[in-house]
């Protein structure tokens, strides 16, 4: 049986890897804004057969509060086996490239507060000498483009990060992994016109279930082959890639 906090709970991804955890009888501690939508995910996840789901509202764009929030999380479940960090938002390209404080804004919520976050329960984890920090980043972060780099740039440091965390503190036990979704159908993407490439919140978040309980470490693409696509890609000459 597991202990689960997930930051960000109420993601469609993250909803969909905790109803993966849920079959195990997982505890689960649940971060997010909206007090509804909370409650609904932690009944539905008790149906669906976890043992406990105790929910906690926040705003993780507060970087001095994240660490107590932690510690919080490890009280309530008497440690943690596994921390999703879920949340982030999709920032508007154009009010970026002409506002200091859009973009600010848009990297202290994507970039700056899952950092902290994954500090801090870094540190937890070390300390417990075992568990998995999980992160979910983005293929945007591979190569910057002209319709998203803020949105990338965000997402870049989570990856080298995660990256250089799972090599660092798989050496006290802890696994980190770092998840780089391609293009996935969720409300955040819902104007978005959808094709072949775009696979399911529920995928992905099965996929997340399935690689923490394999015990993976480092980073994986999901779906699976984001990963040849974006080896094309991050070695394409900018020309080219400029027009697609």
């Amino acid at each position: 049986m597991s202990r689960v906090m997930i930051f960000g709970a109420t993601s469609a991804i993250a909803q969909e890897a905790a109803r993966s955890f849920a079959k195990d009888g997982a505890s689960f501690f649940l971060v997010a804004r909206n007090q509804t939508a909370l409650a609904d995910i932690a009944a539905d996840l008790k149906v669906r057969g976890a043992q406990s789901v105790a929910t906690h509202i926040a705003d993780l764009s507060d970087l001095d509060s994240l660490s107590g929030l932690c510690d919080k999380g490890r009280a309530a479940l008497g440690g943690i086996d596994v921390a999703l960090i879920a949340h982030g938002i999709l920032p508007d390209q154009k009010a970026c490239e002409t506002s200091v404080d859009a973009t600010l804004g848009a990297l202290r919520v994507n970039a700056l507060s899952p950092a902290a976050l994954m500090i801090r329960l870094g540190e937890i984890l070390v300390a417990q000498g075992s568990g998995s920090l999980v992160v979910i980043s983005s293929v945007a972060g591979d190569r910057g483009r002209p319709s998203n780099y803020v949105y990338g740039a965000s997402k870049a440091l989570l990856s080298v990060m995660g990256e250089g965390m799972a090599l660092a503190l798989g050496r006290a036990g802890v696994n980190v992994l770092v998840v780089k979704p391609g293009f996935v159908d969720t409300p955040m993407t819902a104007e978005f016109p959808k094709g072949a490439l775009w696979a399911s919140a529920k995928s992905v978040g099965e996929e997340i279930a399935a690689a923490v309980r394999k015990g993976k470490r480092g980073i994986i693409y999901a779906p699976f082959w984001w990963r040849f696509i974006m080896l094309i890609i991050r070695f394409a000459p900018g020309f080219i890639v400029s027009k697609i």
